[in-house]
């Protein structure tokens, strides 16, 4: 195969995987060793995230006119893209967790959801929990007074239909000593 037709299947490969993606995240990856660049590259493909290295100009040609263009002057030095299908984010929290046992990683920029972030914005997008996590969070806020309602009805359920008394209706109200009226003041007189 001729090296131009290699280059453009090379090219064409990059149109594709951006073609489907949700986001693309640039790092700096030089520095891992082998069984680091392996751990994170599992971590990634079991969460359906494409993650290679490929030359700087093959990026720019493939990003040209589409909406990671903007990712064109992040393209130097040594450069890997994470590209992620599903979840925006996942990418990028993946890498920032795997940062601490890899300090050499590093994000350069990323195109999120149309967004061209730099290194500072991708780190603060890794911190967004998954979608899977806000939605148990939020099945976790609804759970909490549903659960009191359902213990209340059976409550109800399980007197009759009567209401029990709460715990404040059930004390004896305290007795309240009456107040004695106080005597009009008399006035005195400042004049002599």
């Amino acid at each position: 195969m001729p090296k131009n037709a290699k280059k453009e299947a090379v090219v064409q490969e990059i149109k594709d995987r951006l073609g489907k993606a949700r986001s693309v995240v640039l790092v700096n990856a030089r520095g891992l060793t082998v069984e680091q660049d392996t751990v994170l590259r599992k971590k990634l493909r079991e969460e359906g995230i494409d993650y290679k290295v490929y030359k700087n100009t093959m990026v720019r040609f493939a990003v040209e006119g589409t909406d990671f263009a903007e990712i064109i002057p992040h393209l130097e030095g040594p450069t890997t893209l994470a590209v992620s299908y599903d979840d925006p984010t996942a990418a990028a929290r993946i890498i920032a967790k795997e940062q601490k046992a890899m300090p050499v990683l590093e994000f350069k920029a990323g195109v999120i959801e149309s967004t061209l972030y730099d290194a500072q914005g991708v780190a603060a997008i890794a911190s967004i929990p998954s979608r899977e996590e806000l939605l148990a969070k939020l099945l976790g806020s609804f759970k909490s007074p549903l659960s009191s309602f359902a213990r209340v009805i059976n409550a109800i359920a399980e007197n009759g239909g009567e209401v029990a008394p709460t715990t404040e209706e059930s004390a004896p109200a305290e007795e309240v000593a009456p107040v004695a009226e106080e005597a009009p003041a008399t006035e005195v007189s400042t004049e002599e």
